[in-house]
């Protein structure tokens, strides 16, 4: 059975296209204009990713989120010509896995999609990342590179492994800093960044073009793991 995927937006076109793109990539597709309407098509059609825009006829989408993660773990793609750093934020630290600016490139919103669909039915149990070259293991706390095992101090490991719980999708600063620092360091961002650095330096990530740990500018990381991770 082909993933079935929800797209919530008021433009015809957008839909359309999506509905287009999505469908010549093996989707099941379906689509409404209002975010009420959404909400009722997820209950009832279970689809195994959502993408949200914010600028809803009816209600703005930060409210469709808030509300349906009261009681649904459904990945969220939020799609919006809105593109301030606070919006990002506020919409991933709602519940959303994914941020996608319009205008955007349909390949790279496709990809965004396969990697949402392909963690989201991950088992629960998944707690090793290994492609080959890096490999995290979150049971025996082990991070190695091509075998051998690699020392980070208890904060690098502790950011690393909140990234590698989500692979592929944007984990805020706010959330970072909150999980391991304390609420009363979430100004404090240039903890992260020399995080980041000691481990893009430790895992060989090249910080001026890094394969792994993405920097979402303003907004959080992401670690990026390719189709064979295990």
């Amino acid at each position: 059975m082909s993933p079935k995927i929800l797209v919530i937006d008021d433009e015809p076109q957008i839909r359309r296209m999506l509905r287009i793109a999505l469908k010549s990539d093996g989707y099941d597709v379906i689509d409404t204009e209002s975010g009420e309407k959404g909400l009722a098509l997820l209950a009832r059609q279970q689809p195994d990713l959502v993408v949200l825009d914010l600028g809803l006829p009816d209600m703005d989408g930060h409210q469709v989120l808030a509300q349906l993660r009261g009681w649904s773990t459904t990945p969220v793609i939020v799609l919006s010509v809105r593109s301030s750093e606070k919006e990002k934020v506020m919409a991933l630290d709602f519940g959303a896995q994914d941020y996608v600016t319009k205008p955007f490139s349909i390949e790279e919103f496709l990809a965004r999609v396969r990697a949402n669909i392909r963690d989201h039915h991950r088992p629960i149990a998944f707690s090793i990342l290994d492609d080959g070259y890096l490999q995290i293991d979150l049971t025996k706390r082990l991070v190695a590179v091509r075998g051998h095992k690699i020392d980070l101090t208890p904060k690098e490991y502790a950011v690393l492994s909140l990234l590698a719980k989500a692979p592929n999708c944007v984990i805020t600063q706010t959330h970072l800093l909150k999980e391991i620092w304390g609420p009363s360091h979430l100004e404090n961002t240039h903890y992260l960044r020399i995080i980041v650095s000691h481990l893009r330096q430790k895992i060989g990530d090249d910080p001026s073009e890094p394969k792994y740990i993405k920097t979402e500018a303003g907004v959080g990381y992401r670690l990026v793991f390719n189709e064979h991770s295990q």
